[in-house]
């Protein structure tokens, strides 16, 4: 991939449509009209999208990526899954944390270019989370709000209450945010907790939520904070339940039905119903375990986005073919 550090996109989905247009335009052989057309987007901005596609040396003999990102198989992943937005990244292998590092970059960069300041955005708790929080810039938003309470790593010191907030300051926007973990021992704590009024602020509010960002978890270790949270007695009470994906709490099997495990009344967090009436749900997924995590987000049309690694969108694409 070709680096373009100075491209005068607004971020990766403008980059990633221009790349879509080019293609359509210099080897499909279609019009401008017929290109607008199928993408949703008027004559103008074709002919403005092909133009800083030449001028940014996007489009040169043929189209290539900006940086690391692999604009044909986002738009491959794009299409194939329904996706409204994919943005695939190419991230140093066998580095989680550089991964971690490069996928937050990408997804700060995209959170920017689709939030406005009317959007409400709920932001659900994952290191990945935690990684774009540090590189957001420039964000616009009316609140940000905490979509889960925390969970404790030896290895991960900043909480779900500071990366809200640092999101917050950024955008200039007011947050709800509220101090819990995002599982207690048992109901009778949770139904006390969520009384509180900082939760039941928080909480109040997700159903103003327009746009969020959540990790991706699987439910086998490495795949899951949650699931590494429990006793080895709760883990395989929880393995007979077919949960296979844990996106900020929200817990679905194999097909993305949202499922109910002796956890579920024992989480901090925004609940299924909740976080599928979001119009535009990001989640950042890498490690190739969580594979099947994220077909079940996108098949349970809880999430409507992607960023990730090009293993992980291989993969992905590979599984989803699957009969």
């Amino acid at each position: 991939m070709t680096d373009l550090p100075n491209a005068p996109f607004a971020g990766p989905r403008e980059m990633v449509t221009a790349a879509t247009a080019a293609r359509m335009y210099y080897f499909g052989r279609r019009s401008k009209v017929q290109i607008a057309e199928d993408l949703g987007l008027t004559r103008f901005k074709v002919a403005r999208l092909l133009e800083l596609g030449r001028a940014s040396g996007l489009v040169r003999l043929t189209v290539v990526g900006a940086g690391s990102i692999d604009l044909d198989l986002s738009e491959r992943l794009r299409t194939r899954l329904g996706l409204r937005h994919a943005v695939v990244v190419n991230t140093t292998q066998g580095d989680d944390a550089q991964t971690r590092d490069q996928l937050g970059k990408v997804a700060a960069d995209l959170l920017t270019e689709i939030c406005t300041a009317e959007d409400v955005l709920g932001i659900g708790w994952a290191r990945v989370v935690l990684a774009m929080a540090a590189k957001v810039r420039g964000l616009h938003a009316a609140r940000v709000v905490q979509l889960t309470g925390a969970l404790t790593r030896p290895d991960v010191e900043p909480s779900s209450v500071d990366v809200v907030r640092s999101i917050a300051r950024d955008a200039r926007a007011p947050s709800s945010v509220f101090y819990a973990p995002m599982i207690v021992n048992d109901e009778q704590t949770a139904r006390g907790l969520y009384r509180q009024d900082a939760i039941a602020e928080a909480v109040a509010r997700y159903d103003t939520v327009t746009k969020a960002v959540v990790g991706v978890g699987g439910w086998k270790p490495p795949g899951s904070t949650l699931h590494d949270a429990l006793t080895p007695g709760e883990q395989a009470l929880m393995g007979e339940t077919g949960v296979q994906a844990d996106l900020s709490g929200v817990l679905l099997d194999a097909q993305g039905e949202a499922i109910e495990t002796p956890l579920s009344n024992r989480i901090i967090a925004i609940n299924p119903a909740q976080l599928r009436r979001v119009a535009e749900v990001i989640g950042i997924a890498y490690g190739l375990a969580k594979v099947p995590a994220a077909l079940a987000g996108i098949r349970g049309g809880y999430l409507t986005s992607l960023v990730t690694p090009a293993d992980f969108a291989t993969r992905l694409l590979s599984v989803a073919e699957e009969p």
